[in-house]
């Protein structure tokens, strides 16, 4: 049975990622991103499930970095849930004035807060779940936080399904040592991190090495590399397989050009098509050039 961390603890959206991705895993929960990868770097764990981006506050800035600041780790899998939160209270609540949760889940409520607990402190905690157990211990009134919280923290669900997008997302990566690879399905996603020189047209050339192969870049952050003011990690996801030769390529041609490590190819857990797009007419040259006078006048941003 393997060993799986998790960014933790017990009652997390990655937890239930993790069981969605390794169904007969044995589940390790660590306090923090870092610890849950340093699990598998010191062999204690087999792979490691960590959230990576959110469809409402984007990237998720401790994976990226780290994935990248210690020995590396591959991506072998992914998994996207759709993020709706339970607000917990302990059984006998009958006034909320904090709420507790991870920020990017504070975030996703914010809304809902304002309209339903306008007096509510907020307070950022590590993870949903801890925000959970501080609830539990009479610290905070209210966490928000996953549904299945409420069984391993016995908690009251004061109120269930909330989100102020229905549609919010959280895509969750398996990582693991470097030394398999899933085979190519066909809808793939291929993981990068390039360090340009700071000097202009750098990361152009890098997109437009993607761009002469055809290949679709899906993401594309940015991070500071911790060196000095300027000098920036730059992550990339393309649609595609490291073993097909385009992408292979490509990866070549980038590592000609820049210092890189190579984070992952696995199946993709969105695999509808990209959207094309509409060719450009004149009316688009037009309303561009107009926008730009109208910018330059300080009549819009």
């Amino acid at each position: 049975m393997p060993v799986i961390s998790y960014f933790g603890p017990q009652g997390t959206f990655t937890e239930q990622a993790a069981r969605g991705l390794v169904p007969d895993g044995e589940f390790l929960p660590a306090e923090t991103i870092f610890a849950a990868l340093h699990a598998v770097r010191d062999g204690r764990a087999e792979a490691a499930c960590v959230p990576v981006e959110n469809s409402v506050e984007g990237p998720v800035n401790a994976t990226l970095d780290g994935l990248t600041e210690a020995t590396a780790l591959v991506a072998v899998a992914e998994t996207i849930l759709p993020v709706q939160f339970s607000v917990l209270v302990r059984q006998d609540a009958t006034d909320i004035r904090t709420v507790a949760s991870h920020p990017h889940a504070l975030a996703q409520v914010r809304q809902w807060l304002a309209t339903n607990l306008p007096e509510a402190e907020q307070v950022p905690t590590s993870s949903t779940a801890a925000a959970a157990q501080a609830v539990r211990r009479g610290e905070y009134d209210a966490a928000v936080t996953a549904s299945v919280a409420a069984q391993h923290y016995e908690l009251r669900e004061f109120v269930g399904g909330v989100a102020d997008l229905a549609d919010a997302s959280t895509r969750f990566l398996l990582v693991r040592r470097p030394g398999w690879l899933p085979e190519p399905t066909g809808a793939d996603r291929t993981s990068l991190m390039a360090v340009t020189v700071n000097r202009t047209g750098a990361l152009a050339e890098l997109l437009t090495e993607l761009s002469f192969r055809g290949i679709n870049l899906t993401r594309l952050d940015a991070r500071p590399a911790k060196t000095h003011i300027g000098q920036y990690r730059f992550f990339i996801d393309v649609e595609g397989h490291i073993a097909e030769p385009r992408i292979g390529d490509a990866v070549a041609a980038l590592h000609r050009r820049c210092s890189m490590r190579f984070l992952g190819s696995h199946p993709r857990a969105d695999h509808a098509p990209s959207a094309g797009e509409p060719p450009v007419g004149n009316e688009d040259f037009v309303a561009a050039t107009n926008w730009l006078e109208s910018v330059r006048r300080g009549e819009t941003v």
